[in-house]
């Protein structure tokens, strides 16, 4: 009778056990919905870890700061809410033990967090293919220097005196692959630094002298853009790394409490619930 108890135990438990994917599915949805709502709506009231805008590089490291930890929160409500829903929703089979029970609701917590992780990241790689998209057929001999430093190659060919049916794209792409160098540790060239100057002068009219102040000073100038744009990279992949991991945890928190809502069980102390006191024994 015992034997047949145990293995019944055992069959009811591997029961409790198994991974339930439409509690999972739906606090993976909940979690990618909600946190794309608050990350419209920072970005909507100005907290942005980075921007492609030239303006951006005035911005303080208080605004910088503010993102990140606006980022970091928005993960731990989203995915917090995408736990609790896999946890609450979750059907409990057999009579499993209650400590079994929390680690199961752990579990859907923790992949409904990965499910939305990796639904956010699909949306965010389909919207920024179709927006690079037109760019790159629009302009063919565009390269990674004209978002980052659009403003200073204008600056650098800006002529009156220029006829307007003249195309320098070429000559526009070719200076950006020269002023993503300034910021290196031996910069740019003497060779590349001269045949700057050489176009410079040649598309804008510009004496020789002129010319080559005009070029060092956007040089200094694209060199502290890239800086600045380095910066708020690494601001942003800190603040991103940050924001999953504290998700995750988020997310396995809330499916425990969900899980402890749904059995009709009072929270720990650690979760926020009521201390227990103990009962006198007379």
């Amino acid at each position: 009778m015992d034997s047949h108890q145990s293995v019944a135990d055992v069959v009811d438990n591997k029961g409790g056990l198994r991974l339930q994917w439409s509690p999972v599915f739906a606090g993976a949805l909940a979690a990618a919905a909600l946190s794309l709502i608050l990350i419209s709506f920072g970005a909507a009231i100005g907290l942005a870890v980075s921007s492609s805008s030239p303006s951006w590089r005035d911005a303080s490291s208080a605004l910088a700061l503010l993102s990140g930890l606006y980022l970091i929160l928005q993960a731990l409500v989203s995915f917090g809410v995408g736990g609790y829903i896999a946890g609450r929703a979750q059907h409990v089979i057999g009579a499993t033990p209650a400590d079994v029970i929390e680690n199961n609701d752990g579990l859907h917590g923790l992949t409904a967090w990965a499910l939305a992780v990796i639904v956010g990241a699909a949306v965010v790689a389909l919207v920024g293919l179709s927006a690079a998209r037109p760019t790159i057929q629009n302009r063919p001999s565009a390269t990674a220097a004209e978002p980052l430093l659009s403003a200073e190659l204008d600056r650098l060919y800006r002529s009156p005196r220029r006829p307007a049916n003249i195309d320098i794209g070429y000559e526009r792409a070719e200076a950006g692959r020269i002023l993503l160098t300034s910021s290196g540790h031996s910069g740019v060239s003497t060779e590349d630094h001269s045949y700057l100057i050489q176009q410079v002068a040649a598309a804008t009219g510009l004496p020789a002298a002129d010319a080559e102040r005009r070029v060092d000073s956007v040089m200094g100038d694209a060199r502290t853009a890239i800086q600045r744009s380095r910066r708020s990279s690494v601001i942003l992949a800190f603040s991103a790394a940050a924001a999953l991991l504290c998700g995750a945890v988020a997310a396995w928190v809330a499916a425990c409490a969900g899980g402890r809502h749904r059995d009709g069980a009072s929270l720990p102390e650690w979760m926020g619930g009521r201390p227990t006191t103990a009962v006198p024994i007379v």
